[in-house]
C-alpha cells in the first residue's frame, strides 16, 4: 500500500511565498476543504495517509513535497530555496523516519522538491530561484552509491520543475515544452499540455490512476485519450499559493 504524507493548511497561508504568478486573496475555509478533497481523494485511490497537523507559523507548510524527496532506499531531506520555508523541514524528518532513512542536505546546497523528478535512475533537478547546483553535487554524493546520477535542468518561467513535467507513468510524462526544453527527457513518451492550460503539466500517479486538477480539462482528455484513469480535484484555491497536485503530499511507494 501506498502511504502518503500530508499536512494541514496553516491558518496563515495568505502569507505564502509568490514568485511567478500575481497574488490574490485566499479564501482560507475554501483552501482547507480542497485540501480535505484531496486527501480524501488520496485515500479513495487506496493510500494509507499520514495527515500532519497545521503548522501556525509556516504559511506554505501544506506544501510537503517541498521538504523530502523519497526513494526506494532512502528519503532525501531538502533545504528549502526561501528562508522562511526552512523549519518545515524539522517536523517531516520525524514524520518519514518510520519509512525510510534519511539524508541531508546542508548548506550552501538548496533545493525544494518540487525541483526533484525521479525517473528510475536519473534524477532531474530544475535551476530554479529555489534551488541550486551545490545541491544537485550534494544529491550525487548522496545517492550516487545506489546508482542514482543527478543533474540540474534549466527551466523558464515558473516556480519548479514539476510545474512543468511531471511523470504518468514509467515511460510517459506531461510536459510544458515553454517552460522546460524536452531533449532532456528523450526516450519518453511526452504529453503535451493543452496550449491553453500552461499550469497543467503537474499530475500524481498513484496506485493505477492520475489525480489531477478540475481546472484544465483539455488536458485532461489528452491523459484519458490515452487510456490513462484521471481522477480530478478542486485545487484552484490552493493554486493562489502557486501550489499544484503534487506538492501537498509525499507518496512513499
Amino acid at each position: 500500500m501506498a502511504i502518503a504524507i500530508t499536512r494541514q493548511v496553516s491558518p496563515r497561508f495568505n502569507e505564502c511565498e509568490i514568485t511567478y504568478i500575481d497574488r490574490s486573496p485566499i479564501n482560507i475555509n475554501i483552501a482547507h476543504a480542497q485540501h480535505e478533497e484531496y486527501v480524501q481523494a488520496l485515500k479513495d485511490m487506496g493510500c494509507e495517509v499520514v495527515e500532519l497537523p497545521a503548522e501556525p507559523d509556516l504559511p506554505d507548510s501544506v506544501f510537503v513535497e517541498d521538504t523530502a524527496f523519497i526513494l526506494p532506499q532512502a528519503a532525501v531531506i531538502t533545504r528549502p530555496g526561501a528562508d522562511s520555508r526552512r523549519p518545515e523541514t524539522e517536523t517531516i524528518i520525524p514524520a518519514l523516519q518510520p519509512y525510510r532513512a534519511l539524508l541531508l542536505i546542508q548548506e550552501p546546497g538548496t533545493v525544494d522538491g518540487g525541483d526533484v523528478l525521479v525517473l528510475d535512475k536519473d534524477i532531474f533537478v530544475g535551476m530554479s530561484t529555489r534551488s541550486n547546483h551545490a545541491a544537485v553535487d550534494q544529491i550525487n554524493i548522496l545517492v550516487g552509491k545506489f546508482g542514482y546520477q543527478a543533474q540540474g535542468v534549466e527551466l523558464h518561467d515558473c516556480l519548479h520543475l514539476k510545474s512543468a513535467v511531471t511523470q504518468v507513468d514509467a515511460k510517459t510524462l506531461l510536459i510544458n515544452r515553454n517552460w522546460v526544453d524536452a531533449h532532456h527527457f528523450a526516450g519518453f513518451d511526452l504529453i503535451d499540455v493543452d496550449p491553453s492550460e500552461p499550469f497543467a503539466a503537474n499530475c500524481l500517479p498513484v496506485n493505477g490512476e492520475i489525480l489531477f486538477p478540475e481546472a484544465f480539462p483539455k488536458t485532461r482528455a489528452k491523459l484519458e485519450a490515452r487510456g490513462f484513469k484521471v481522477r480530478t480535484v478542486q485545487v484552484d484555491e490552493l493554486a493562489k499559493a502557486e501550489g499544484a497536485i503534487t506538492c501537498c503530499s509525499l507518496i512513499i511507494q
